[in-house]
């Protein structure tokens, strides 16, 4: 009798998930949600090329990222090699409604500071007027994700952003969303997730030693 070889074989997934690097939004304190299609800074640029020159001998299989700006910037030169190049809007950083591109006053802030503590306390479905909840943000990350676990990429590098890092984090580890401001990141910070679709544990977080010899860039 012959052996049945039709079984499906789960690849096991290597996942290096960046934040995007620095833009002039970040510099001025300026709130950059979905709405904000900015570009990178000097100060990014050069996050970007660090992390490049530290990461380009990982053998990628594919590059996702938003469809921002900032996102496809922070990683073109490995697009550039070339690496097949998926852009998914269910990536985009979480829309913050009218905050969008409005500098962080004393008032905003404090209103910020509200939202954070409603979600901390497990209104997850509370949103900025316009915005979008950290719910909807995972809704529309969800067959991303799908599509990804499920796909033949085995090495696969992300670009994203801060908020939307914390959400998607809390979805592949299944955390709750409440408890998503453990996830820490920074500008051009490395996370590296390894697992299959049963089970994506994070082997390494916020991950900044590659920015390291960086100079500072003048204003």
């Amino acid at each position: 009798m012959k052996a049945n070889k039709s079984r499906i074989i789960l690849s096991t997934k290597k996942i290096y998930l960046v934040r995007h690097g620095q833009t002039e939004f970040n510099k001025r304190g300026i709130v950059q949600g979905s709405a904000v299609n900015s570009s990178l800074n000097d100060t990014g640029r050069a996050q970007a090329d660090a992390f490049y020159q530290a990461y380009r001998h990982i053998p990628f299989d594919v590059v996702y990222t938003s469809a921002l700006n900032r996102s496809i910037e922070s990683v073109q030169s490995f697009i550039d090699q070339p690496i097949p190049h998926f852009i998914r809007p269910g990536l985009n950083e979480i829309s913050w409604g009218e905050m969008d591109g409005k500098l962080a006053t004393a008032t905003e802030h404090n209103e910020y500071k509200d939202l954070l503590a409603r979600w901390q306390q497990g209104d997850i479905e509370f949103k900025m007027w316009g915005g979008e909840s950290p719910l909807d943000v995972q809704k529309r990350q969800e067959p991303v994700v799908t599509e990804i676990l499920n796909s033949p990429y085995e090495t696969i590098l992300m670009c994203m952003h801060g908020r939307a890092i914390r959400i998607l984090l809390s979805l592949i580890t299944k955390t709750s969303l409440a408890e998503m401001d453990q996830f820490q990141h920074a500008n051009l910070c490395l996370y590296v997730l390894e697992g299959s679709v049963q089970e994506i544990k994070i082997v390494c977080s916020n991950d900044q030693q590659h920015l390291a010899g960086l100079q500072q860039i003048p204003d």
